[in-house]
């Protein structure tokens, strides 16, 4: 693996996991309300979407960001829409 890879991995690994501060930002509030849903739902289906793309991909970097963005993403729209308060209270 040549040190581009290398560097294209480790940001495939860690650009993902910058999901986690969000995360924990409306755990901590109780509140998603300053998350917009339609981005966050459409940017969600976007990378369900190519999704088979990056498995069946042979590079490896992009096979690992795909994986790892799927499953962290889905961690922000279902916390998202779990701490989502209705506009009534």
């Amino acid at each position: 693996m040549s040190y581009i890879d290398k560097m294209g991995m480790f940001a495939a690994i860690v650009m993902p996991l910058f999901n986690i501060p969000l995360i924990i930002r409306i755990i901590k509030r109780k509140s998603s309300e300053d998350i917009s849903l339609l981005w966050a739902i459409g940017v969600w289906v976007c990378i369900i979407l190519m999704a088979p793309s990056g498995i069946k991909s042979d590079d490896m970097v992009f096979r690992t960001f795909n994986i790892s963005n799927v499953c962290l993403f889905t961690l922000v729209v279902i916390i998202a829409i779990k701490y989502r308060r209705s506009k009534n209270g």
